[in-house]
């Protein structure tokens, strides 16, 4: 993460915090997954009696509204809208006394590098946090002779497959990134999306698990999640989702251990 006192020399004057340990959190184009990451950032520092850790939030619907329809412009317009604007939030981050950025939403990672482009402090990628905790976990290959498989999982896996394929496969040797197949995409996501628009969730969890078990039988060890909308679609109880991975947690995770470490580093 380079040298603390480095970090903390970027710290504007006038900052609207001060303390060291000082997240910034950059809402992307989903408000949802932003305040969920919040309730867990909030729940998990302070559970066992202690301070929460000081954060910053700057989120924007106008972002959101770049990509709902009508589609009054072409895609790349709008992400160079959104690019412009995540930039601009990024910022804000910056003089506001943040020391690290975080920024909680799937799509805007397929920006990351844009966005964090002349950035002065860490700023963290969901997909090296997944990489971090698969290479910690020491997976083994479910069939012989084959590499360890990691199943990719989304509503918008055009958008999302290419960095977590970069950052997987690249940082933990061996590692083999499967995707969902175009019957799979066309017969169960695409209605499981339906679903989640009519607000029938129960359906869009039925499809979801079917999508699940699809890659499971492709001999993946795990399944990384990929979009915001069905993150929590699974319930803590439900068999399945112990074969499946939350980026989010995992880049909570890892702001809670930066944070945790510059704050003792200052005791």
């Amino acid at each position: 993460m380079g040298s603390v006192a480095a970090v903390v020399r970027c710290q504007a004057p006038n900052s609207l915090l001060t303390q060291e340990n000082t997240v910034g959190i950059l809402g992307g184009v989903s408000v949802f997954s932003t305040l969920i990451f919040l309730e867990k950032l909030v729940w998990w520092s302070s559970r066992h009696g202690e301070d929460c850790i000081p954060f910053v939030v700057r989120s924007d619907p106008t972002i959101n509204r770049e990509f709902l329809p009508p589609i009054s412009s072409p895609f790349f317009l709008k992400e160079k809208n959104a690019q412009f604007l995540l930039r601009c939030k990024r910022a804000f981050l910056e003089q506001s006394g943040a020391l690290y950025i975080v920024m909680p939403c799937h799509l805007s990672h397929a920006w990351h590098s844009e966005v964090s482009e002349g950035c002065p402090l860490p700023f963290l990628h969901v997909g090296e946090c997944v990489a971090r905790e698969l290479k910690a976990a020491k997976l083994r290959p479910l069939e012989a002779g084959s590499n360890v498989r990691i199943g990719v999982f989304g509503i918008d896996e055009s958008l999302m497959a290419g960095f977590y394929r970069e950052k997987l496969e690249s940082q933990v040797q061996g590692l083999e990134v499967v995707l969902s197949d175009m019957a799979t995409m066309e017969h169960i996501v695409t209605p499981a999306t339906e679903a989640l628009e009519r607000k029938d969730m129960e359906g869009a969890r039925n499809q979801m698990r079917i999508a699940v078990n699809v890659l499971l039988v492709r001999a993946v060890n795990v399944v990384v999640l990929t979009s915001d909308k069905m993150q929590d679609l699974l319930s803590c109880d439900d068999p399945l989702s112990k074969k499946c991975i939350n980026p989010m947690d995992a880049l909570a995770r890892s702001t809670l251990c930066w944070a945790k470490s510059i704050q003792n580093l200052h005791t």
